[in-house]
């Protein structure tokens, strides 16, 4: 009965090596995706915007370009707003079209999603579904707007 002790450990000691990981990435907050993402849709005070599955508003960037992240050149930006990323193809939820989800492929070599072009972000202090707080926060040279079902920015 020694080998579930061992299976144990293993997963343990895997488990602590999670933070030394996130530290080795230079301590900058990154929106892992174990899976592929899902982008979904949530009525808010702001109107129906783009969150997660857990209800977290999604982001854009008004510095950045069709497929281009801005923030991840900024010093700063990625800890304050990171990326949504995504291990595989995006899902969309109800509401949310599929035809407008994609990714793009960010310096370090993990995909970040898009939707209507927009690379998508969230914000490192909001982990509140539904939380409109940060809608048109201007920070980093640029505003932080939700974005509706056709991608048009909400603020």
């Amino acid at each position: 009965m020694r080998r579930p002790n061992i299976i144990l450990a293993c997963a343990v000691a895997g488990a602590a090596a999670l933070p030394a990981a996130a530290s080795a990435q230079g301590g900058v907050a990154v929106a892992h995706a174990s899976r592929a993402a899902s982008v979904d849709l949530r009525h808010t005070s702001v109107g129906t915007i783009l969150t997660t599955a857990s209800g977290v508003v999604l982001y854009e960037f008004t510095r950045d370009h069709a497929g281009q992240d801005s923030c991840v050149k900024i010093s700063g930006c990625s800890s304050a707003w990171p990326a949504l990323q995504t291990s595989g193809t995006p899902t969309a939820g109800a509401g949310v079209r599929s035809s407008l989800l994609s990714s793009i492929r960010l310096p370090s070599g993990a995909r970040q999603v898009t939707y209507a072009g927009h690379p998508l972000y969230l914000f490192s202090d909001d982990s509140t579904p539904g939380s409109t707080s940060y809608v048109g926060v201007v920070e980093f040279g640029g505003a932080w707007d939700a974005l509706n079902a056709s991608g048009g920015a909400v603020r």
